[in-house]
């Protein structure tokens, strides 16, 4: 880890700056940041449910501690990358639906998912189904230090400290974005906050300035500080309980060209990957009953594991009309035997609008058509030793209920506002035959 007086943006070059081995907390700051940290967190910390079933005192059994740590188990892993007020309400709801790490094994993945939808990182929810039901198999008791923890599928460094020293008192740190600031403005640490050996040493920062009496509550206490006062861009170091002990502060009190803000470095973010897809929602009518949609399982490793989403197609780069029908065409029959000439009647065909998904590493534009299908012949999944691809028909009431990620929502609700804006009544547009697909596309706007 290393230090510096005036802070650049890591990019390329190297900053000339002095190595900080001996760089640490002196035992009188420990004891003043410990102190001024626990009186404040005391007095200001946030009343949330997962605080409140997790501030029991020690004297409670073990049944009432395991129940806090999978409370703190599951709040945390909401929270990463998803902010507070949102969580609340997930919590809340899966609480009630699973109450115990029991309750949560017995769910199903399509369950999990469709609890989680909307908070996105959908690999959270399956590492949170699958640990609990490795804990539950492996005889039930929740592990209760932060190295067998560990050993929990999903569960890595931050999530142990978590759980070991808010539910079971252990004396072990805990590091994520927040306390990442809060220790690098207090020893105005310039080095890429990225950098494997700098993770390293903060998280040994961190470890000496745990509170052996109260961990959790410590952990908990540098958290909020850098979720509350110590922002990333707006600190109000004014209100700050350890803006004694903060070289940061001090710095930029002394030194007009330098800001709290320049702590932690600015690291440049890796540039987005851009792709393109082409999603064909396709919608089956028969005479006499509701429309389904058809909807597809995604691999169960990868971008989305396992979740279901409306049939697509990736595309080699932008692509008119023709080649994204094309590709979905040819996807449609390899995959289910739909021959647009053979199996099926087009009843319509029409291009409803882009939409762009933003992940933390991909910008994905989708190309949204919706093709409304009346079957001559029964769908068949094709059966190839290559080809594991699931499928399913649902109407629109257990789509509305399902799990989808939030891309595949809008998308949905892209082809229902187009439906509801569209002069053609549905019974009449059902009757509707091929040439339809000759219109002119419509668009959303």
């Amino acid at each position: 880890m290393k230090r510096c007086r005036q802070p650049k943006s890591v990019q390329n070059e190297t900053v000339d700056v002095t190595d900080i081995e001996d760089i640490g907390f002196s035992g009188k700051e420990i004891q003043e940041i410990r102190a001024s940290l626990l009186q404040w967190y005391d007095e200001n910390r946030r009343d949330l449910p997962w605080r409140r079933i997790s501030s029991t005192g020690n004297e409670v059994g073990i049944e009432q501690r395991e129940r806090r740590a999978y409370a703190v188990w599951v709040s945390e892993v909401m929270l990463q990358q998803t902010k507070v007020q949102t969580v609340i309400g997930y919590f809340n709801r899966w609480m009630e639906k699973w109450p115990t790490i029991h309750h949560l094994a017995q769910a199903t993945i399509e369950e999990v998912n469709e609890m989680w939808a909307g908070l996105g990182y959908y690999r959270r929810a399956r590492f949170l189904l699958e640990g609990a039901q490795m804990i539950v198999e492996s005889g039930g008791e929740f592990p209760n230090t932060a190295s067998s923890l560990q050993m929990v599928r999903g569960i890595g460094n931050y999530t142990a400290g978590a759980i070991a020293s808010i539910a079971f008192e252990e004396a072990v740190p805990v590091v994520d974005g927040n306390v990442v600031r809060v220790i690098t403005r207090l020893k105005a640490i310039s080095a890429n906050p990225k950098d494997s050996k700098t993770v390293k040493d903060i998280w040994e920062l961190a470890r000496k300035l745990v509170d052996p009496l109260r961990p959790g509550d410590f952990n908990q206490a540098v958290m909020e500080l850098g979720a509350t006062i110590c922002s990333p861009t707006s600190p109000s170091c004014s209100k700050c309980p350890i803006s004694l002990q903060c070289q940061a502060l001090s710095l930029s009190t002394n030194q007009e060209s330098v800001k709290v803000t320049d702590y932690p470095t600015k690291v440049r973010k890796a540039k987005q990957r851009h792709d393109f897809s082409a999603v064909s929602v396709v919608e089956i009518v028969e005479e006499g009953s509701d429309s389904k949609y058809l909807l597809v399982k995604r691999p169960e490793e990868g971008l989305l594991a396992g979740l279901w989403e409306f049939p697509s197609v990736l595309l080699e780069g932008e692509a008119g009309v023709t080649s994204r029908r094309k590709a979905i065409d040819s996807f449609l029959k390899q995959s289910f035997g739909l021959d647009m000439r053979k199996s099926c009647k087009v009843v319509l065909r029409e291009e409803v609008g882009v939409y762009v998904h933003i992940f933390s590493h991909i910008r994905l534009k989708m190309y949204i058509e919706l093709l409304t299908l009346r079957m001559t012949e029964g769908m068949q999944e094709k059966q190839e030793e290559t080809t594991t691809i699931k499928w399913k028909y649902v109407d629109e009431k257990a789509l509305s209920t399902l799990g989808l990620t939030s891309g595949v929502r809008k998308a949905y609700t892209m082809i229902q506002k187009f439906k509801q804006g569209s002069s053609i009544p549905a019974t009449a547009r059902n009757r509707r035959d091929k040439k339809s697909s000759t219109k002119a596309p419509s668009r959303l706007r």
